[in-house]
């Protein structure tokens, strides 16, 4: 039998100006879910490319709690292929992900490297010695750059390093939200896949939690793509959350230098 996983989501938020609001913490490929918001008002379902949804809510003034269930099996899936549209997409600068202004901070030693494999896991150890992951050390509004001259961040900054230097080199590379079973101290996530060979495969650079039992909640060119809760008009203070990703087995050991698929 697979080894499953089992998550856990809580936040409260109050708005003061009514309106709707899209809340993406669904996880990919779920068998059982269940998802509630404490005003039970209608909502609609909005669906991305790679399984990501979100639901939007007329949200009304008040203070509201949102809590979401789910449980999955984890399974070995198969890599998925790197379209010529991805390539168009994922090689492109972005809000966070300024490419076409971070040529004088890549290493130049990447340029001599083989193939991409080696180049991607030569960003990825770049990233994981040169930045401290300090938490709170980032604001909302910092980009690649912004944490390169820094020097510490949170994973949305390894992640959005690694795939600036990546596009850089034209590597198509992309954002991904992910629940990660043994995070600590434990929060949504963030990690990034690149294209090596003709297919998607998943890298952390924080090394903080294995990428076998992480499950992929939203994909998108940065975090400005894959936000857990969007404002689409209402005005609101986000109070608070709690994440649990948890599996009834033991997590596995990651050779960081092995090639993984993220479901």
């Amino acid at each position: 039998m697979a080894p499953r996983a089992t998550v856990d989501v809580e936040f409260s938020v109050r708005v003061t100006e009514p309106g709707p609001a899209a809340i993406a913490v669904a996880a990919v490929h779920a068998d059982t879910e269940e998802l509630h918001v404490s005003w039970h008002g209608d909502s609609e379902l909005v669906e991305f490319d790679h399984g990501s949804r979100a639901e939007v809510f007329q949200l009304p003034a008040g203070e509201h709690r949102v809590t979401y269930h789910a449980e999955r099996a984890l399974t070995e899936p198969e890599p998925e292929p790197v379209t010529l549209a991805d390539v168009a997409v994922f090689t492109r600068p972005s809000r966070y992900c300024p490419s076409d202004r971070i040529a004088g901070l890549v290493p130049p030693e990447l340029f001599a490297l083989p193939d991409t494999k080696s180049r991607v896991d030569a960003i990825v150890r770049h990233v994981h010695e040169r930045l401290s992951y300090v938490v709170g050390s980032s604001r909302g509004t910092d980009d690649a750059i912004d944490t390169l001259l820094a020097g510490e961040g949170v994973c949305r900054d390894f992640a959005h390093v690694c795939i600036s230097v990546c596009r850089f080199l034209d590597i198509p590379a992309r954002y991904v939200g992910v629940y990660a079973p043994g995070l600590s101290p434990m929060d949504f996530h963030a990690v990034f896949e690149a294209a090596v060979d003709g297919f998607w495969y998943v890298f952390d650079a924080t090394h903080l939690a294995p990428r076998q039992t992480m499950l992929r909640i939203s994909t998108g060119r940065d975090a400005a793509d894959t936000s857990f809760l969007a404002t689409l008009g209402a005005e609101l203070d986000f109070l608070g959350s709690t994440v649990f990703a948890t599996t009834d087995t033991a997590l596995p050991h990651d050779d960081w230098a092995e090639l993984v698929v993220l479901d």
